[in-house]
């Protein structure tokens, strides 16, 4: 049997650079396509193609984003003071308090605290961290950032499976509680028939009124329906159970069992019939939406 996966999941994977320590984390949410996005500037853009291919193949589908942290070991800096920016900001503050008749007198430090709160003054070393001698130890980190999610969309889909597995069987079980009580259906319309010749005191040719009856039951029966909706869950638990990724398919196959659903409701004229059916339909419901989920 083939386990299905939820596009539901997280991964982290962390290795050791030369210059400090490199953190990858990838979280997926459900889509109809590998939307993937790069939520980092420490990725080389030389390098972003084949981590899109990778994360791709092997993740297939969903909304996916990476990220990656970096913190520098003991003795680094991860951060750099732009001085060329920085003396133009001072000269910038010393000319303002000259024009405005301030003394800056020995607050050489106060100002140089300012002007290093403007933009740009100081950046974070986010370049060259990442080069083609430590490329497949990071690779090798992002691999496995994948991994656990894989893991995780794993387990996430086991519960999926039994949960929307029990839905259908629940399905199931309905259509046999409605055919243990069509019969009462069918003689409840032959009942009320009747009563209304009584109350009118009309007496009609019992053979016509048999074909009437008769041609009024069919238009009411729901065999079809039945029997279609039954090949419809067995088709959901055959292509849950055979395809690596059954997510779409589960879709369009849920749609189906709808239409029986709706088309037995709106010909059951039996008020136990339609309480059945409201049960049905809260669990197709059930089943649509963790279907969007599934792989």
């Amino acid at each position: 049997m083939q386990m299905i996966k939820s596009m539901t999941g997280y991964g982290k994977a962390e290795t050791a650079l030369e210059s400090g320590r490199l953190c990858v984390e990838i979280r997926s949410l459900n889509g109809k396509t590998a939307d993937i996005g790069i939520k980092t500037q420490l990725l080389p853009k030389n390098r972003e193609m084949e981590v899109r291919k990778l994360i791709a193949t092997e993740l297939q589908r969903g909304n996916i984003d990476l990220f990656m942290t970096y913190e520098p070991a003991e003795g680094q800096t991860g951060r750099c003071i732009n001085g060329d920016i920085l003396k133009g900001y001072c000269s910038q503050l010393l000319k303002a308090a000259e024009d405005m008749g301030m003394s800056t007198g020995n607050a050489d430090i106060m100002l140089l605290t300012a002007a290093t709160r403007f933009p740009d003054v100081v950046n974070s070393q986010t370049t060259d961290i990442i080069d083609d001698e430590n490329w497949p130890a990071v690779a090798e980190c992002i691999r496995e950032a994948v991994a656990r999610l894989n893991e995780f969309r794993s387990a996430e889909g086991a519960i999926l499976y039994k949960d929307v597995t029990s839905k259908v069987a629940s399905i199931l079980g309905y259509v046999d509680d409605i055919e243990a009580i069509e019969g009462e259906r069918t003689a409840s319309i032959r009942e009320k028939i009747l009563s209304r010749f009584e109350e009118l005191s009309l007496q009609p040719d019992q053979s016509r009124l048999e074909e009437e009856m008769v041609y009024y039951i069919e238009k009411f029966d729901i065999n079809e329906e039945k029997t279609r909706l039954r090949q419809h869950c067995r088709y959901f638990m055959e292509t849950i159970d055979s395809e690596p990724y059954p997510g779409k398919k589960l879709g369009f196959i849920a749609q189906e069992m709808g239409r029986e659903i709706n088309t037995t409701g709106s010909k059951a004229n039996h008020t136990g019939i339609q309480k059945i059916v409201v049960k049905m339909k809260d669990d197709l419901e059930k089943i649509k939406e963790q279907s969007l989920n599934i792989l």
